[in-house]
């Protein structure tokens, strides 16, 4: 529950039909509780944005992508969590439950979840004015699988992936990655994400477009990066060779490399992965979102 005590409202992603979807009714999605919270679900076929509003929203959006391997959301500890933080900082939230990448109900799985990263900007964009929004501080946060989510959706924003309702732009104007899967290359990316989004024996070409590392030729926003060094499912090299790529541009990034934390730490864990947040804080106001 927001503790600000206004309740999050949800809505279905797509008003019309889901595109790249296969109709398929035996396929439903999964939901995991611990203690009647809800904090992890599978086998994601209807995609929704869920907004956290807090009282005195100061005209920023984060849409907030949970990890899980492209397996799994985590929806609590990687969504509403982060979004009752980002709340308490005047920050509107807005947690995507994207579809996860299956033949089972997608023509072409390795889109899926990029055609609704996509229409998560535009949804927000649209309703920018009706939410007391500033359209120009639309923001992405994404977690793990998530991170790479949001990493390919700075990189192909402007790939038409599916016929968009109007010529609203996807373009985020800012982006936080929290220990990002961000390569495909076997030597740095998790096995899980990439084989659940590519398949088991992926060509080079799907590969290298998906290793968004070497495609950062369309950032022109702020990034701000995080990782723990003894992160061992994602290694800290997806984030270390990401913010090469974007200062070898000459293009705005920030990273925090933190001793401790291992993977998977939310808003963080005792040791030095507990501070990230207050270090995000900082890089927002500094960037005047």
């Amino acid at each position: 529950m927001n503790d600000l005590n206004i309740q999050p409202t949800e809505f279905d992603l797509w008003e019309n039909e889901i595109p790249n979807s296969i109709q398929n009714d035996n396929y439903e999605e999964i939901k995991f509780y611990e203690d009647s919270i809800l904090v992890k679900v599978s086998q994601v076929k209807t995609p929704t944005l869920t907004i956290f509003k807090p009282k005195k929203p100061n005209g920023t959006t984060l849409i907030i992508c949970p990890g899980g391997s492209y397996s799994t959301l985590s929806v609590d500890k990687e969504g509403t969590k982060i979004a009752e933080w980002l709340n308490s900082i005047e920050i509107t939230a807005v947690v995507l439950k994207y579809r996860l990448p299956s033949d089972k109900i997608m023509k072409h799985k390795a889109i899926g979840p990029l055609q609704d990263a996509q229409e998560a900007i535009r949804y927000v964009r649209r309703n920018s004015k009706n939410w007391n929004l500033n359209e120009k501080k639309i923001g992405f946060i994404g977690f793990s699988a998530g991170g790479h989510l949001a990493s390919s959706l700075a990189n192909y924003y402007n790939d038409q992936l599916y016929r968009p309702k109007d010529s609203t732009s996807a373009k985020p104007n800012f982006l936080i990655l929290i220990y990002p899967v961000i390569s495909m290359d076997k030597k740095t990316t998790h096995k899980k994400s990439k084989n659940c989004l590519l398949g088991i024996n992926p060509s080079h070409e799907l590969i290298k477009k998906y290793s968004n590392e070497k495609n950062v030729d369309s950032l022109s926003f702020p990034v701000f990066i995080v990782h723990a060094s003894n992160d061992k499912p994602v290694p800290v090299e997806n984030s270390i060779h990401y913010y090469l790529a974007l200062k070898n541009k000459n293009l705005k990034a920030e990273m925090h490399i933190y001793e401790k934390g291992g993977h998977g730490f939310g808003l963080g864990k005792s040791g030095t992965s507990k501070f990230w947040t207050k270090d995000c804080e900082l890089w927002l106001k500094r960037n005047k979102f």
